[in-house]
């Protein structure tokens, strides 16, 4: 097809997947569809690593998209740059009568999307945006007072109704639909990592799926870093390779604590909505008080896992090498740097924000603020985790720790940075000062 006969074009972002694709189906549905995905060149310029995992698994599933599009008669275009100038080439030379994408929810997504959508209308283009990514959008569940809520169990008991009523049966079928795939001759081949200034890497990603056995026993066995238990879906849900609609229905009649945790992803996403500030400020603006040390020797002995809390160190190993780390470990290791430290929570979300694989603002942000007691419903600033006993409830044999920290029993293994109970009694007043308690 010319490209002057480019009706539809279908962008692809946060759900790089054909199947149960909301968006996409709705495009397929009206016809013929151009598939395009761009490599935003102001996000990717932000990054600080150049062999960044993330871009390669991103990389990894354009490949595999491009596969099974191809099969399907059409062709993926992959293009590396800023949106705006992307689309505004786009608009010039195809023409498309109308954009199709699925919503993404954070700040700088929003924005973007504001500035897209004036510039379609400019041309005369319709953008049409779905519901995605999540079982319920962040402006859909309201609390009794019409407002957004700010504690996460009354959230959840509305959000378990809807999420129930939207998930009877399976959706967007994309593969089911009549309309094809059409594709812009010699435009928008995939670039390599390295014409984008990144590395190849040999990592091995987490599964797409997860065995009913692990969501079966979540309950039992989420605590324990030791095991294999976690779903390690994060990247998969941030970047859309599998439908979250698709893992609810898996997971709804096996365990509920496993369809809470999609319950908090979600409710951390509703809080960001309606309120973007807390993206580098405290949910409760009195929190912005405290006065963090930020010792830079404290926060390198932290991020290399030199601490002299085990578990801490272990956690903060398993982060470097892996991109990832056990959720009830990213609990400890956070309480510590805040608490223990008295290092801004900002400076250890920034952290993770640049290792983890299964990296999402909402969460990151929300639960960094959770630990540090800034965030709404979040741990109060009088609990103050000892990394040690919690070695010993969640890791009674040392498993963990001795994967992660095989030096543990030599000389070499540092003594304990600070000593716990001096260092709970020093952040508790610190925290009562700045709040004026």
């Amino acid at each position: 097809m010319s490209m002057e006969q480019i009706q539809r074009i279908f962008w692809f972002r946060r759900d790089l997947r054909l199947h149960d694709n909301h968006g996409l189906f709705e495009s397929l549905s009206r016809g013929g569809t151009m598939g395009l995905f761009i490599f935003d060149a102001q996000i990717l310029s932000r990054l600080q690593d150049k062999t960044d995992r993330r871009v390669a698994f991103i990389h990894l599933q354009l490949q595999r998209l491009q596969h099974e599009i191809k099969a399907r008669g059409g062709t993926l275009h992959v293009v590396h740059g800023d949106v705006l100038d992307v689309w505004k080439l786009l608009l010039e030379r195809l023409h498309p009568a109308e954009v199709f994408a699925n919503e993404d929810y954070e700040p700088y997504a929003r924005q973007r999307d504001a500035r897209v959508a004036e510039l379609l209308k400019s041309k005369g283009t319709e953008f049409h945006l779905f519901k995605d990514q999540v079982m319920c959008a962040p402006d859909e569940i309201q609390s009794g007072s019409g407002g957004p809520y700010s504690v996460y169990t009354p959230y959840s008991r509305v959000w378990l109704e809807r999420a129930a009523k939207v998930s009877l049966q399976p959706r967007y079928a994309s593969e089911t639909v009549q309309g094809g795939w059409v594709q812009a001759e010699g435009f928008g081949q995939l670039p390599a990592l390295q014409a984008m200034g990144f590395e190849k890497t040999d990592f091995q990603f987490p599964a797409q799926e997860v065995g009913n056995h692990i969501i079966r026993e979540y309950a039992e066995t989420r605590n324990t870093p030791s095991l294999d238990a976690t779903s390690k879906l994060g990247v998969h849900l941030r970047f859309g390779t599998i439908s979250i609609r698709d893992l609810y229905r898996q997971a709804v009649q096996q365990s509920e604590t496993f369809v809470k945790e999609l319950a908090w992803r979600e409710f951390f996403m509703h809080v960001l909505w309606h309120h973007p500030r807390v993206v580098d400020r405290a949910f409760k603006p009195a929190y912005d008080a405290i006065p963090w040390l930020n010792r830079e020797e404290d926060i390198e002995r932290w991020c290399q896992g030199q601490t002299g809390y085990p578990i801490v160190d272990a956690g903060m190993r398993e982060l470097l090498a892996t991109g990832f780390m056990h959720n009830r470990v990213r609990m400890v290791v956070a309480g510590f740097l805040v608490k223990h430290l008295l290092v801004d929570w900002r400076i250890g979300e920034a952290w993770f924000a640049r290792h983890l694989l299964d990296f999402e603002l909402a969460s990151n942000n929300g639960n960094w603020q959770w630990a540090a007691g800034t965030g709404c419903d979040a741990a109060p600033y009088f609990r103050v985790f000892n990394p040690t006993t919690q070695a010993a409830k969640f890791d009674t044999k040392g498993t963990y720790i001795r994967r992660w920290v095989p030096e543990i029993e030599s000389f070499s293994y540092p003594k304990p940075m600070v000593e716990h109970a001096a260092a709970r009694l020093r952040a508790i007043e610190t925290y009562q000062k700045a709040l004026g308690k």
